[in-house]
């Protein structure tokens, strides 16, 4: 009698997900609003060279992976597996491009503010 080994995929132990995005140039207009790294749990990282996109779509921003031309149609290279982790991690990467374009916006008004303020320029009424 022969036994036959079956081939399993090993386990390894989950640990809460660490999703850590840093956002470059962010933007309010155009196709790409900005472009992604994003980094996992400290092991593994997805760079923002021809990495994580933040997009325009007709219902707002969406993240795009990855992604190389095949056939004539992109395919995506590297890609959430789940349906859950999928929305964290695109939640993960719309929250940091919100917080960025946010606090870019901010600083842009705060240089307005101190360019029309008198009191900036050494003049006092």
């Amino acid at each position: 009698m022969s036994q036959k080994k079956t081939m399993s995929s090993p386990t390894y132990e989950q640990f809460p997900m660490q999703i850590n995005v840093k956002i470059y140039r962010p933007s309010v207009k155009g196709p790409i609003l900005a472009d992604a790294s994003v980094n996992l749990n400290g092991c593994f990282a997805v760079p923002s060279l021809r990495g994580v996109q933040v997009k325009e779509g007709r219902n707002g921003p969406f993240v795009s992976m990855p992604s190389r031309q095949v056939r004539g149609e992109y395919r995506d290279i590297c890609f959430p597996c789940t349906p859950e982790f999928k929305q964290t991690f695109d939640q993960a990467v719309l929250d940091a491009y919100r917080m960025e374009l946010n606090q870019a916006l901010s600083q842009r008004q705060e240089e307005g503010l101190e360019q029309s303020d008198p009191s900036m320029d050494g003049m006092s009424m």
